[in-house]
């Protein structure tokens, strides 16, 4: 009779040792859920097809903005490489 209730005692031991080692360790891949960008005004659809976003003719100061903007995209497209090369030059002379 003890050696059957030692028996039953060592068993759930085990068994209660088993579970809480079980339960310890995950071998899974885990991955949060998609975040949803809800209440922030980006409501996807609405916010890449607005109605209003490519409207160049309604643009305010429209006559000063365009020009800078090529202009200014155009003197960093000119400016870069001329820049790199003296900076090229000038690393290889000084070595």
């Amino acid at each position: 009779m003890a050696l059957n209730n030692g028996l039953r005692s060592a068993s759930k031991l085990l068994s209660a040792s088993e579970s809480i080692l079980s339960k310890s360790v995950n071998r899974g891949f885990h991955s949060t859920g998609v975040k949803r960008m809800g209440g922030h005004g980006h409501d996807e659809p609405y916010y890449l097809h607005a109605k209003h976003m490519y409207n160049l003719d309604k643009m305010k100061y429209q006559k000063i903005k365009i020009p800078l903007a090529v202009f200014t995209v155009f003197m960093i497209g000119a400016t870069v490489p001329v820049w790199a090369v003296n900076f090229q030059q000038k690393k290889t002379a000084s070595a």
